[in-house]
This record gives C-alpha cells, sequence and structure tokens, in this order.
C-alpha cells in the first residue's frame, strides 16, 4: 500500500514539474518579448527595520505559514515531513509535530486558534491540538497529495485541495467527508474561504479560479487565469475582492461579486507562489519565486516595497491579526518575520 502511494506521489510530482517548469518556459518567453512580468518600480519605500527576525528549524523547504487568531503562535509546514510551532513574541520554537510520512504542503488554524489542519504529499490531512500538540485525526480521501487546507470562518468545515483536481470538505467536528467538488481539469494548488464563509475559492494549475456555494456546493463561477497556473487565492477581509498568485509572476485582483478581473499587478520575475490581505485590507503581500516579498496598495494597485532577505523561492506569506507582522516561509529552510507598522 505504501509503495503505491509513494509511486502516485512520484507521479504526481513529476507532472507538477513538467506544469511549473512549463509555467517557467511561457514566463521567460513573454519577457524575452517584452511583456511586462517584472517592472522595478521608480520608487520604493525603505527597506531596512522591516526584517524582525529569522527563525530557523526546519531541515528543507518552508511550504506554508499561518498566525493562530490571537497571534501568539505562528505555525510553519516544511518538506522535512514536520510542522513546527514558534511562538510569535519570543521567536522561540514552541514544538515539532509529527506525523506525516511525506512533505507538508500546507497549514492552517481555525479561528478560535484550537486547532491547527495540515496537508502533505502523503495525500492525507492531519488535525492537531493546538494546545496539547497531539494528533486528533487523519483525514483520508484524497488519491494524490494534498497541496491546500483552509477552515471556514465558522470553524465547522475544513477545505483541502490536492494533486487529484478535487476540493474535498471535512465536517472539523466528526472529521467525515462531506462533499467532493469536481470540475478542475487539473491540480488544485490553493482553497479560501470568503470571509462570510458562503464562497469558497480554489486555484488551480488548469488556469483558472472557481467559485463554490459553501452550503450547496455548487460550482458558482470560473476566472480565467488567461493561460497562467493559478498557486494561490485569497479574499479580502471584507469580502469584496479576491487576489490570485500567478505562475506568469502577475497577482490578479478579482470582483468577488461580479466576477469581473480589477487588476493585473505586474512586479514579480517568475511565479508569484502566494498571496495575503492584510486584516485592514489595504495591503496585500505576494512572495514568489524571485525570493521577494512585494507588498502591493490594494486600493491604487500600486508596488509599495519589496521585501529582500530569503535567499530562495518564497512560498508562503501570512499576516498577523493585528497587522504588525508578516511571516514569510521559504525554500531557504527559513521563516523571517517582518515589521507590519512599517509596511503602510
Amino acid at each position: 500500500m505504501k509503495e503505491t502511494q509513494r509511486a502516485e506521489t512520484e507521479k504526481s510530482s513529476i507532472a507538477r514539474l513538467g506544469y511549473f517548469l512549463a509555467d517557467l518556459a511561457i514566463m521567460l518567453v513573454a519577457s524575452a518579448c517584452g511583456a511586462p512580468t517584472g517592472q522595478e518600480p521608480a520608487t520604493l519605500k525603505a527597506q531596512t527595520r522591516q526584517e524582525l527576525a529569522t527563525l530557523e528549524g526546519h531541515d528543507d523547504r518552508i511550504t506554508s505559514v499561518a498566525f493562530s487568531s490571537d497571534g501568539k503562535t505562528l505555525a510553519s509546514g516544511g518538506w522535512d515531513n514536520t510542522v513546527k510551532l514558534w511562538d510569535a513574541q519570543t521567536r522561540q520554537e514552541l514544538a515539532t509535530l509529527k506525523g506525516h510520512d511525506d512533505r507538508v504542503t500546507s497549514v492552517a488554524f481555525s479561528l478560535d486558534g484550537k486547532t491547527l489542519a495540515s496537508g502533505s504529499e502523503d495525500n492525507t490531512v492531519k488535525l492537531w491540538d493546538a494546545r496539547t500538540r497531539q494528533e486528533l485525526a487523519t483525514l483520508n480521501g484524497h488519491h494524490r497529495q494534498v497541496n491546500s487546507v483552509a477552515f471556514s470562518p465558522d470553524g465547522k468545515t475544513l477545505a483541502s485541495g490536492s494533486d487529484d483536481n478535487t476540493v474535498k470538505l471535512w465536517d472539523a467536528q466528526t472529521r467525515q467527508e462531506l462533499a467532493t467538488l469536481n470540475g478542475h481539469d487539473y491540480m488544485v494548488y490553493s482553497v479560501a474561504f470568503s470571509p462570510d464563509g458562503k464562497t469558497l475559492a480554489s486555484g488551480s494549475s488548469d488556469n483558472t479560479v472557481k467559485l463554490w456555494d459553501a452550503q450547496t456546493r455548487q460550482e458558482l463561477a470560473t476566472l480565467n487565469g488567461r493561460g497562467s497556473s493559478v498557486y494561490s487565492v485569497a479574499f479580502s477581509p471584507d469580502g469584496k475582492t479576491l487576489a490570485s498568485g500567478s505562475s506568469d509572476g502577475t497577482v490578479k485582483l478579482w470582483d468577488a461579486r461580479t466576477r469581473q478581473e480589477l487588476a493585473t499587478l505586474n512586479g514579480h520575475y517568475g511565479q508569484a507562489m502566494s498571496v495575503a490581505f492584510s486584516p485592514d485590507g489595504k495591503t496585500l503581500a505576494s512572495g514568489g519565486v524571485d525570493n521577494t516579498i512585494k507588498l502591493w496598495d490594494a486600493r491604487t494597485r500600486q508596488e509599495l516595497a519589496i521585501l529582500k532577505g530569503h535567499a530562495d523561492m518564497v512560498y508562503s506569506v501570512a499576516f498577523s491579526p493585528d497587522g504588525k507582522t508578516l511571516a514569510s516561509g521559504s525554500a531557504d529552510y527559513t521563516v523571517k518575520l517582518w515589521m507590519g507598522d512599517t509596511l503602510q
């Protein structure tokens, strides 16, 4: 059984590498032809003083970071098959959660902060008690690696996106599978609930973002990424705007109600791997394979700053609940914390 699972994982990884290289080739061709894949703004805010700390402890790439709802704890997941918990104030490692048999791809806290979910290349989602650090359950159902997990705002439902092209919904209390959302043609890289919990967004290597009714589980709309894989999706705090990070290095903003594209933010050299809104909705952060984090004014759509410090691609970005800290997880095996109140 384990050999079959490993073969499936390797097959999935090869497919993902193929998509990644194809996306990179498209981006490079576009750049060579003069497409705006990485225009440097004329003026950037000073970047000094912004890096607060570097958290070291993982033995491999860090693919996901997430803050607890009270902002006291930061979780990180990585290719060393572990989830680490950090004290966000002292920056000390609190615990290492071991249980996955393969790389951890995504971490997410429930809104009450009591439960932590992790998705992995071992095809499972695990639930952990955030206080005792004990494993609560393993959710089996996906046939290939799990790329993203997200709790609904009320904490009752957990969504997961997978290389098996599906999104699954789980009852966070009973740990039972509620539904499988079929519609994407290829791997699902990212899932996110709207702040009111009524809508679920999913981004895929089929170059689309899909919106789903979280109650009826029906597909509401398909947003076309115009030939680029969608690696990350995030709703603004007021739920009016959806951001998506793409393989062509752009970040797109969408009207969540009309489903129309509002803007395309150009700046990253290479794939935009992660997007996150600040709690006040004024700032959008994006992490890319160019080793940088870019900060954008969510209203004017102008680039505010570039945060440099990572030595390899940035897989994940997340704001603390009070907006004072931005965390980033990277392929350089580190988590960095940045001063949020200098980002405005």
